[in-house]
């Protein structure tokens, strides 16, 4: 007997327990079970505001990750050695601008982006800083951020004119007319002789040639006066001009550091007794003025009698003006001169002189020089080259008091 209540529902195809599905054919077991449909997106989820907030949260981020590489790049690109392979030079002119410094330094091979070195150094710069104008050596290899620190710390190129001690304005004026790095004319009326310091001066290109000729000229004006401020106070010359016209004396007599003092402590004591000079190098300024003497030309004993206001042979006391700039040293001898009783000086034939207080002990020293020169075959004629420094026996200037 069958029972009808334990009998399986064939149309559902589950059993009365709920189990799992039971094919009841091969037909039935190759049928695909039936996947649930996903779930609704809510209608929150699907509006077009949050799809956009979305897409901009998504460009910000790209945004930030392009910025920082941008960022790396350019920091990168301005701190890395640059294109430059050698050592070279690059001006900057007067008045220009940070963009026409970064043009100007890309053309130039030293820099290879002109737009990322014009706005990194405008942003570390700042208000009170600037690149300065100028010449400047950039070394190979220099990145962006050293050539921006250079050019703003102004260490330009220094060219210096050198102006040795002895030298005339007129032959001052010429070293600056011929220097190839001043620019700009000189003054058509030179300063008064003995007014400029002899010294080295540096300078950058661009600087003008009125520019030197102003510190040499303040430079001296400087100088005489601190040292006048020292001077002995029994100096037998009562003026700063006349201080400066014994000085280019001394300056011209000797380039010994240890015989300017001595020198000069002879032409005071001369002019203490109202001798005259007897300077060489008075005569030839008297001849030849600023120009100097031609270096072919001796200096002859008719010199001697050539009357020019420069003189100091046929003059008494002080020439009218310097014949030479004179340098420190010789200023500071004149000044404090040393104490002697020397009134003559000749030379010694080892470059420098040798001093006495006589006439007699002069002459000597004359005799021993001239046999130096017939040694050496440079006696000389009847026109014999003056001795270097007082001449001796008939020409030998005397005491006053003698």
């Amino acid at each position: 007997m069958t029972d009808t209540n334990h009998s399986s529902d064939s149309s559902s195809g589950r059993s009365d327990t709920g189990g799992p599905f039971i094919p009841k054919s091969p037909n039935e077991a190759l049928k695909p079970e039936r996947v649930p449909e996903p779930p609704r997106r809510s209608k929150k989820a699907r509006s077009q505001i949050v799809i956009f907030l979305n897409f901009l949260m998504t460009m910000m981020v790209f945004a930030c990750v392009a910025a920082v590489a941008g960022f790396y790049y350019v920091i990168t690109a301005y701190q890395n050695p640059g294109p430059l392979e050698t050592n070279t030079h690059v001006v900057i002119r007067e008045g220009a601008g940070l963009v026409e410094i970064a043009q100007t330094l890309e053309r130039n091979g030293i820099i290879s982006d002109a737009r990322i070195f014009r706005y990194v150094t405008d942003t570390n710069l700042g208000k009170n800083r600037t690149l300065k104008a100028g010449e400047y050596e950039i070394k190979a290899g220099a990145s962006m951020k050293d050539v921006a620190e250079l050019l703003e710390s102004g260490k330009s190129i220094l060219y210096s004119v050198s102006m040795p001690e002895g030298l005339t304005v007129q032959q001052m004026m010429s070293r600056l007319a011929a220097d190839p790095v001043l620019e700009g004319s000189l003054p058509q009326e030179q300063p008064p002789e003995g007014s400029l310091r002899p010294d080295t001066y540096k300078f950058t290109r661009g600087t003008k040639r009125t520019e030197i000729l102003a510190q040499m000229r303040a430079a001296q004006e400087r100088l005489v006066d601190q040292i006048w401020a020292k001077r002995d106070p029994d100096l037998p010359i009562k003026t700063k001009e006349e201080f400066v016209v014994l000085a280019s004396i001394v300056e011209k007599e000797t380039g010994k550091d240890d015989e300017r003092a001595h020198v000069a402590s002879v032409f005071i004591n001369r002019l203490n007794k109202g001798m005259r000079l007897q300077s060489d190098p008075t005569i030839l300024y008297g001849l030849f003025g600023g120009a100097g003497k031609p270096a072919d030309r001796a200096i002859y004993k008719s010199d001697l009698d050539k009357q020019t206001p420069y003189n100091t042979y046929q003059i008494k006391g002080l020439p009218p003006t310097p014949i030479a700039n004179p340098g420190r040293a010789a200023l500071e001898a004149v000044a404090n001169p040393w104490r002697t009783k020397d009134l003559y000086f000749v030379a010694d034939g080892t470059g420098g002189h040798v001093f006495a207080a006589t006439l007699d002990e002069h002459n000597a020293n004359v005799r021993r020089w001239r046999k130096i020169q017939a040694e050496r075959g440079n006696a000389g004629t009847a026109d014999e080259d003056v001795v270097d420094g007082q001449p001796g026996g008939k020409d030998a200037e005397k005491p006053a008091s003698n």
